[in-house]
This record gives C-alpha cells, sequence and structure tokens, in this order.
C-alpha cells in the first residue's frame, strides 16, 4: 500500500518530527519497507536495528523491524543503546546496513531515524539528502520488494565497551564526572566506568526520556551547569557530557569553563596529526578561525566544510581525513576508529590526551589563541522560508561585493572577523555566530548579522 510522509520530516541528514503530529508509527513501518527495499536492492540482507531511551522509541523500533522482515531482511536488534553503538554493530557484525530509532538531542516529544550503508554495498555511507527524498518516493509509490525475513534480539553492550576501552592510553588515573543527561548513554557509561582507572563520577545515568533534569544538548551552556558544578565540587581533572543519543560531546575543564567543539577538535588535531602529516582535517563552518589556523600550524590541511553529521561523514570518505568534527560535538574518529560520531569514543580520547601528556585540559584550553565570540544563536522561522531567508541574505551581500564563503548559509568576513547566518538542517530555526579579535569588532559584526535579518523582515536574534 502506498505512504506518504509528512514532507517536514525528511531533513537532510535524517527523518525527525513530532510524535503523533508530524511522525506516526506507519511511517516506521513504511520506512521499514523502504530501507529493506534499498539494502535488497543493493545486494544486502542483514539490518541492525537499535533505539534510544524516549518513550515511544521502542513502539517505533518494533514497527520499524515489521517493514525489514516484510522485505526478506536478516534483523538484528541491539535494543536500547546510543546511536554510535549501533553504527559499532554494523562493523562488528559485519552486517549491510544500520538503522537508529532517535531523536537525538530534539524535546522529548520527537523522534525519528538515522540511517546507514555498510561500505561494501553501492553507495555505502550514511543516507541522506536525495537517498532520503528517494526512500520517501519509492514509498509513495508502493515501490517495494517482498520476502519472509527473521528478527532476533542481540546483546553487543560488552563488545561495545571493550572497543571503546582499546584506545584508551592515559598511563594516569584521572578523575572525571560524566553527565549523561538521562540519555542513551547511560548504562554503557556504568560499564565502561567500571572498567576504567580513576574516579569517576555519574550524572543523571537512569534512562528518561522525558529528560528530568536538563534537556540533553551539550552545545546549550545552561544544560552543562550541572556538570560544572559537579567537577567543581569534586575537584576532577575533568567533565564530559553527552547528547540524547550520545553522538555528541560536550566538556568543560576543571575550572568548569566549556570546552568547545572546535576546541576539542584543535586538540584532538594536535595528537592526530603527529602521526598524521599533511592529513586533512574537517571542520564546520561554524568553527573558529583559529581552529582552521591551529591546524595549518601542526602541519594539516584544513577544510571548511558543511555542517550535518551525514555531510561531513561522507566528505571524510572523499578526503581520507582522519578526523573531523563539528562546533555542535559531533567528532569522528577515522585514524584508529571507524569514522563515525562517537561522543563516548572521544570521551576516551581526551581522557587519553590529558593523561598521556601531563597538561591539563585547561591548559590545553588556555594556550589557544584569544578570541571574542558568540555562541550560537538559534531563532525561529517558518520552515519553509529559512532557506529564502539565507538566500537573500547571500544575494543582498554579493551585490555589495562583501567576502563571502556560501558553502553552508554565508559566512561573512571582514577585517574584524567573521559571522555566520545559516539554515538548520534538523529544526525550524536559523543559525547565527560571529567571532572577532576584540568586543569592539565583535560589535560590528553583530550589527551586521542583524541588520541582514532585518533587511528580510525577521525579528532578529538576542546575541
Amino acid at each position: 500500500m502506498p505512504h506518504s510522509f509528512e514532507p517536514r520530516i525528511l531533513r537532510e541528514y535524517d527523518i525527525r518530527g513530532v510524535v503523533d503530529k508530524t511522525l506516526h508509527i506507519a511511517d516506521a513501518r513504511a520506512l521499514g519497507h523502504a530501507f529493506g527495499t534499498i539494502v535488497s536492492r543493493a545486494g544486502g540482507k542483514h539490518v541492525m536495528v537499535g533505539y534510544d531511551g524516549r518513550t515511544h522509541s521502542p513502539e517505533f523500533e518494533a514497527s520499524l523491524v515489521e517493514g525489514l522482515i516484510a522485505t526478506g531482511m536478516k534483523v538484528e536488534r541491539i535494543g536500547l543503546g546510543p546511536t554510535p553503538m549501533l553504527y559499532f554493530s554494523v562493523y562488528e557484525r559485519k552486517a549491510d546496513a544500520g538503522i537508529m530509532v532517535t531523536g537525538s538531542h530534539n524535546p522529548g516529544d520527537q523522534n525519528g531515524f538515522k540511517m546507514m550503508l555498510a561500505k561494501h554495498l553501492t553507495g555505502g555511507g550514511p543516507v541522506y539528502g536525495d537517498a532520503i527524498k528517494k526512500l520517501a518516493a519509492m514509498a509513495a509509490r508502493d515501490d517495494f520488494v517482498s520476502g519472509l525475513g527473521t528478527a532476533e534480539r542481540i546483546d553487543i553492550r560488552d563488545a561495545y565497551v571493550l572497543r571503546l576501552l582499546k584506545d584508551y592510553t592515559s598511563p594516569r588515573p584521572l578523575k572525571v564526572v560524566w553527565d549523561c543527561g538521562n540519555g542513551a548513554a547511560g548504562e554503557i557509561a556504568r560499564r565502561l566506568i567500571a572498567k576504567l582507572p580513576g574516579e569517576h563520577t555519574l550524572l543523571f545515568d537512569e534512562i528518561d526520556g522525558r529528560f528530568p533534569n536538563h534537556h540533553p544538548d551539550p552545545t546549550v551552556a545552561e544544560n552543562l551547569r550541572d556538570l560544572q558544578k559537579a567537577v567543581k565540587e569534586k575537584g576532577a581533572d575533568l567533565g564530559i557530557g553527552f547528547d540524547g543519543d550520545a553522538d555528541r560531546i560536550g566538556a568543560v575543564d576543571q575550572q568548569g569553563r566549556i570546552v568547545a567543539g572546535d576546541q576539542l577538535l584543535a586538540i584532538y588535531a594536535s595528537e592526530i596529526l603527529a602521526s598524521h602529516k599533511g592529513a586533512s582535517i574537517i571542520a564546520d563552518v561554524k568553527a573558529s578561525q583559529t581552529l582552521f589556523d591551529q591546524v595549518a600550524s601542526y602541519g594539516g590541511v584544513p577544510v571548511m566544510w558543511k555542517t550535518g553529521h551525514s555531510l561531513i561523514k561522507a566528505k571524510m570518505a572523499e578526503t581520507k581525513s582522519p578526523l573531523a568534527g563539528e562546533m555542535s560535538g559531533h567528532i569522528f574518529f577515522a585514524d584508529k576508529y571507524y569514522g563515525f560520531d562517537d561522543a563516548i569514543y572521544a570521551g576516551i580520547r581526551l581522557l587519553s590526551i590529558v593523561g598521556t601528556s601531563g597538561k591539563s585540559l585547561a591548559a590545553w584550553r588556555d594556550a589557544m589563541p584569544p578570541t571574542v565570540n558568540t555562541p550560537e544563536v538559534r531563532f525561529a522561522v517558518d520552515e519553509a522560508r529559512k532557506f529564502k531567508v539565507v538566500e537573500e541574505v547571500r544575494a543582498r551581500l554579493q551585490k555589495s561585493g562583501a567576502t563571502v564563503n556560501d558553502i553552508d548559509g554565508v559566512r561573512v568576513s571582514t577585517e574584524d572577523g567573521w559571522w555566520l547566518l545559516r539554515a538548520s538542517n534538523t529544526q525550524a530555526v536559523l543559525v547565527g555566530r560571529a567571532e572577532a579579535k576584540d568586543e569592539a569588532g565583535l560589535n560590528r559584526l553583530k550589527g551586521q548579522l542583524v541588520a541582514q535579518v532585518k533587511a528580510s523582515g525577521l525579528t532578529p536574534p538576542a546575541f
């Protein structure tokens, strides 16, 4: 039977919507049909499925599995856990594909799906962009294969924890606070710290899709307050936080200061470029100019690319980059790991660098060139309008002769620094950010951004 998806849930690099409003259980079964068909026609048959801690995720997972089985897939269900554990399971079990039921860092009333095809299949890698549109078009045409598949529950948690620990190299034990945010990382975090040396404190490790303590998004400073407080009270070396499905990392140093995603990427780059001279290091358009300069100073080739975990992973495969990252805390390691975004693994690598280098995380942070910048400022814009606003701003800037990088939105460079305006691919918002050498320059950049937003008839963000 043909099935129509609400167009708004077909995002650039995943499917995501509000449960029982734009996203329904029937969507999960239709997606299973379409995705199983894609896998089958590519010569595959083995699909891994997992789900996060949201209250409705088990029901969506069950419906998804029904659809996959109806296309003849062999489905292995890994159960509740973080998204990177699902990615890991595809490699560990030598499967052909994987789907994760997750709303990621979005509010508890939302859910969705992240998908990947194994590299040995034609078109292997993350499923995004036109591939997601293709799935929807297949469902609308009832263009599915039929078969009699199977489903089996397996437990991959211990294997995943052992793989995480494989690259832990710190010669000294550390005192660490881990904030799981009631997200999907909780059970894995408990198993992990039981095997790690040092003193470890878990915050909000009970998996609860209502997120009763704070929203699971470590890019928002307010969501790191509990972690900052605990680090200072415990006298910890550092603190690590996760988003709802644990593919994004947040970090604070022993003084309770936030270490931003691009700052973390610079720390990781210093280690990786020591053994991968001349390698490309990828960061998204929201990253600080100091990061790109530091990568070059370490002997690497800095590459600025579009925001979005699937887009970054695809660019990594194209450039054979050993490391990439986003301001949002998605960090991708391909030097020793698999090239997907795994916040728990990123935490292990951070502990290893701090423990091995003999430098505190605060010392790493203080060694970075000083800048003044805004956080990511998000403001609501109608879904149908957000990309048009960016196009209007781009046209005005190009007409005025401004220096514009339009690889993802508009990133405008001036003598003061730079400012960015881009449309989010996951929410009905525009995102703004600015960075300068001093406060006066930052104010001028913010003024330019605000003026452009006003020129498109919108209320500007409050910086």
